[in-house]
Formats: structure tokens, C-alpha cells, sequence
């Protein structure tokens, strides 16, 4: 699967959960691109903006979309990594605001 084909594949999926990439179209593309490097490394989609381990399991959390997306989009209207944002935010054409990290500190390697 290329950048292009995960684009398609995910905005269709996501966007009927509520999820919208974000309108910088450089960012979307940079993330898909880490989230395809990493399913290479370590044989699944861990978050670009936070560093995995390898082991699956441990991991489960950051696979994107993570476990954090829903809250974060709730609380600050984008995930951790700025991939996805709310539809009010696009609309109103805002920038994400700083989304602080809410992986326990234990998890992280």
C-alpha cells in the first residue's frame, strides 16, 4: 500500500467515526508516510509521533488510530500527532491546539 491508497482508505473509515484529517495536506501526508515505515519495522501502524518498541503488545496503545485519539480529539479537538482533528476544527480552519501527552509514563520507551 502506498501514502495515496492509506489517504483514501483512512479518510473514508475514519471520517464516519468522527475523525478528519487535518487540512495540512504536507503534515497528513509526512504522518501516512512514518505510519507506513513503521508497519515495515515493526509489522504494524504505531504512532509516528511517539517511539515504539516493537513488541506488539506493549504497544497496542500507539497503534494508530491510538487509544488517545478519541479523548484528545474530545478534550483539544486533534489527536497526540495532529493527523486527525475534528470536524469543527477544520471547518473553522483553526490550528490544533498543543495536545499534551497522555501516555502513561511507564509505557513510554
Amino acid at each position: 500500500m502506498n501514502t495515496e491508497q492509506l489517504y483514501n482508505t483512512l479518510k473514508i473509515s475514519q471520517e464516519k467515526k468522527g475523525a478528519y484529517f487535518n487540512k495540512d495536506k504536507d503534515l497528513v501526508f509526512e504522518l501516512l508516510e512514518s505510519l507506513l515505515l513503521n508497519k515495515q519495522r515493526y509489522g504494524y501502524m504505531a504512532c509516528p509521533c511517539r517511539l515504539a518498541c516493537g513488541d506488539r503488545e506493549h504497544d497496542r496503545d500507539i497503534i494508530c488510530p491510538c487509544v488517545y485519539r478519541k479523548p484528545d480529539m474530545e478534550e483539544f479537538g486533534a489527536c497526540y500527532c495532529g493527523l486527525y482533528v475534528s470536524e469543527q476544527v477544520n471547518s473553522l480552519g483553526r490550528v490544533p491546539e498543543y495536545v499534551p501527552e497522555r501516555r502513561p509514563i511507564e509505557k513510554i520507551v
